[in-house]
């Protein structure tokens, strides 16, 4: 997802998809650890993905202070 994406969602929205990602990269990893991942890359693009989206939670939780 784009950031301007990740903006137009509501708070609720995010908390949901960001609790997604992370189910899928605990997922991912213990593909990893049983040598059964093929595609190394979605756990870096997930990792930064979640990081954007705790990033614009944070500055809607600023925003309605």
């Amino acid at each position: 997802m784009k950031v301007k994406e990740i903006r137009a969602l509501s708070v609720d929205e995010i908390l949901v998809k960001t609790a997604d990602m992370r189910d899928e990269m605990m997922k991912l990893r213990f593909q990893q650890v049983a040598g059964q991942l093929t595609d190394t890359s979605r756990l870096r693009i997930l990792r930064r993905q979640i990081a954007r989206m705790e990033t614009i939670l944070t500055q809607k939780k600023h925003l309605a202070e």
